[in-house]
């Protein structure tokens, strides 16, 4: 992982600007150094070229040394450059030195920069003197000749004519060391103001580069305000000081997005009181809905109890055959009514969490024997066989038998009410482990079937395949979701296989605990609870006190306060009745009295009803704000329900 701090973009521009800068003043002076010293040097060098013509013609004379030595006395004293000038007498051509010569002219440069001297040859050449020697050159060239640029060329000591003898060699030195270092005097003020002005030149370009630079720290400053203040509301003022297109339009962009940041947030607010005004409402109606249910149900069960005692009293009563046949209908109507309206309740406690097990030993062969008695009636009068197969020895259960016999009883009588004609049959297996059984029981008839689109809808409250009025079969469309939910009560399972116009068959599979590994009774022996509710109770108060805790019910808040006065309480609970909001009220009361006048500190428990799962955001913070330990659904079972408050009292 890269630890490097981030770059900024105005000190990477500021970098690179200054090292351009730099690289392009040293690599100016340096090619301008270079450049002026050799052509300096090779001014210099056809400066000599011309001096020495001039020796060479005053020295090829009879009478020239006398010239020449007055001559070479002038040059040294003017050319302060020039290290010595020699003569050298021969009469033959010294081919190493021509070559040298040729050599050394060709290498300007390098002898401009690295030599200390430079020594040039020249050769004499006379027409008035000839000898032996001189008279077997053979030469294809004609003597010094003068250039159009004024610049003499010498003649080469092969190119002598048949009346011209090669006389000697005229040295030349050169002391570049002194040339350059004059040359380098000459030139310092000429360099020193040629820098200035490029010093000059690169502040002011250092300077138009700095207008950006600042628009750009003043952008990033502003975006370093916004970033560390999430709760800002106002963009601060980006100062801007020179109009650059492209800054200009991402300042542009920069307040386009933080408005519509603005703006979205203050819609986010907006759904948000909006959404707490949905669920403070959905609550109301949650409550209101199941006050709704509990009164219709009171009354309707009320209603259809009186009509109940009436048809009983009716049947001491002398009634003709027409009458009595008009009490019959009224009675199965009644009967098919209670029915229905028991299972609603039942299915509305369930979702209410008000729906407890009660365990007891029980033979799983007389259960089935019990079953088959109370439908043979009906069975019969639709001519449908019953048959039964069990693959098991009479043996002793210990489960909630009255549940068990409650949805095989609705399996049952579905399955003859949707059979026309055949059979009906109950199949019993049963498979022991080490520490449980299980227990599986299948129900399978001849009748009309489910098609395979419907099977997951069937445990939906209130569905019908057919829900015409005219509908072949009645029915409320409550049992299945009963038989389902009870199911999930004892951990069974139950499946489906059905086949259009073949039939249907459903398998109920449930585990049971052997009867040596029965839970313990008292379990929570010792553990004082208040439990506070609005309405009713519930069966959590039950199922406490059966595993052994001592339950205080109050029903007032004053209540729950002064029995904290009078005794150690363990755990305080809210019933799924009570509102999140009076619990929160008397949940800080409680914290409030234990800081002051109690050692002890309670557990405190609210219970929620399964069906506002999907709102616990909504209300658990306030909750455990207010000092509530714990928000738990109500769906609870015996030992399930000692392990977590034990659990949870080890942890307090």
């Amino acid at each position: 992982m890269n630890n490097q701090p981030l770059q900024t973009l105005p000190k990477l521009i500021w970098r690179s600007v200054v090292q351009a800068i730099i690289l392009a003043v040293l690599a100016g002076i340096l090619l301008s150094f270079i450049y002026g010293l050799v052509h300096h040097y090779q001014q210099k060098h056809r400066h000599i070229q011309q001096l020495a013509a001039l020796l060479t013609s005053s020295a090829s004379t009879v009478d020239g040394a006398d010239t020449v030595a007055k001559q070479v006395s002038i040059l040294l004293a003017a050319e302060p450059n020039i290290q010595s000038i020699l003569f050298y007498s021969t009469p033959q051509p010294i081919a190493d030195i021509d070559r040298f010569t040729a050599y050394q002219s060709n290498d300007d440069w390098q002898n401009a920069l690295f030599a200390s001297t430079v020594s040039f040859n020249y050769p004499v050449i006379s027409d008035d003197i000839v000898d032996d020697s001189a008279a077997t050159i053979n030469a294809t060239q004609q003597p010094n000749t003068l250039l159009s640029d004024n610049t003499l060329e010498l003649a080469a000591p092969e190119a002598l004519t048949d009346n011209s003898a090669l006389v000697g060699y005229i040295n030349i030195t050169l002391d570049v060391d002194k040339l350059r270092a004059n040359w380098f005097r000459s030139n310092l003020l000429l360099w020193l103001i040629t820098t200035m002005l490029a010093i000059i030149w690169a502040l002011y370009i250092l300077r138009k580069l700095s207008w950006p630079v600042k628009d750009i720290a003043a952008l990033t400053e502003v975006c370093e305000i916004v970033s560390k203040n999430p709760e800002l509301e106002q963009l601060p003022v980006i100062p801007q000081q020179f109009e650059f297109q492209e800054l200009v339009q991402i300042k542009q962009t920069f307040i386009t997005l933080f408005d519509r940041l603005q703006a979205a947030k203050q819609d986010y607010e907006a759904l948000a009181v909006f959404e707490q005004q949905l669920h403070h409402k959905d609550l109301s109606l949650d409550v209101q809905l199941h006050n709704f249910q509990s009164m219709i149900t009171h009354e309707l069960k009320t209603s259809l109890n009186a009509i109940v005692g009436g048809l009983h009293l009716l049947d001491d009563e002398r009634l003709n055959n027409e009458q009595k046949d008009a009490v019959d209908i009224i009675r199965n109507g009644s009967e098919k009514l209670v029915l229905s309206l028991d299972q609603i309740i039942q299915l509305n406690q369930i979702q209410k969490g008000q729906f407890s097990l009660h365990f007891s030993e029980f033979n799983p062969l007389q259960l089935i024997a019990d079953l088959l008695a109370d439908v043979e009636c009906a069975a019969k009068q639709k001519g449908l066989a019953l048959v039964s197969h069990i693959y098991h020895i009479d043996y002793t259960l210990e489960g909630d038998a009255s549940k068990i016999k409650q949805i095989l009883s609705i399996l049952l009588s579905n399955a003859i009410k949707f059979t026309p004609v055949g059979q009906v049959s109950i199949s019993s297996q049963l498979t022991h482990f080490d520490n449980s059984n299980r227990w599986q029981i299948t129900i399978k008839d001849t009748g009309i079937g489910i098609e395979s689109d419907y099977i997951d809808d069937i445990f939906n409250p209130f569905f019908q395949i057919d829900s015409s009025q005219t509908r072949q079969y009645e029915g409320t469309g409550i049992g299945l979701p009963v038989v389902k939910q009870i199911a999930q009560l004892m951990s069974a399972t139950i499946e489906v296989e059905s086949a259009l116009g073949v039939g249907t068959q459903f398998i109920l599979t449930i585990p049971l605990p052997k009867k040596t590994h029965v839970r313990q009774q008292k379990l929570l022996a010792g553990l004082d609870v208040v439990y506070y509710y609005d309405h009713e109770t519930g069966v959590l108060v039950d199922e406490l006190e059966r595993l052994g805790a001592t339950v205080i019910c109050h029903q007032h808040e004053h209540l729950v306060i002064e029995a904290l006065h009078t005794k150690k309480v363990d755990m305080v609970m809210f019933a799924e009745d009570v509102s999140a909001g009076i619990a929160e009220v008397i949940a800080k009361r409680i914290r409030q009295f234990e800081s002051y006048e109690s050692e002890n500190r309670a557990l405190l428990v609210y219970w929620y009803a399964p069906h506002q799962a999907q709102y616990l955001d909504s209300f658990e913070h306030g909750l455990k704000a207010a000092g509530i330990d714990y928000c738990y659904s109500a769906a609870y079972e015996d030992k399930a329900l000692s392990n977590l408050l034990k659990s949870w009292l080890i942890w307090a």
